[in-house]
């Protein structure tokens, strides 16, 4: 299925919780928190307020409770409005 987000959504793949600390601790998925870094996977083409400046591939930060879940082929996506992601990645 393909998704292509309209106005100023974006469609964010999350990138996994981490399953193990740095001494290494495992741990379990009841004690994991929501990830808050995704990439971009499509954008759409912004309004003639706010045009778009994500780009698909661009890792970003966005809010705990940010964005909508998706469940697009059985992969959990998130999509949201450009102004809900934080910061890009570079």
């Amino acid at each position: 299925m393909t998704i292509k987000p309209l106005a100023d959504r974006v469609l964010v793949q999350p990138k996994a919780a981490e399953e193990v600390t740095a001494s290494g601790i495992i741990i379990p998925d009841t004690a994991k928190e929501k990830p808050m870094r995704g990439i971009v996977i499509a954008v759409g083409c912004g309004t003639k307020d706010e045009e778009m400046v994500l780009k698909a591939g661009d890792e970003v930060l966005y809010g705990k409770y940010a964005g909508t879940e998706l469940d697009v082929d059985g992969e959990k996506m998130l999509i949201m409005r450009q102004n809900e992601v934080m910061a890009v990645v570079e």
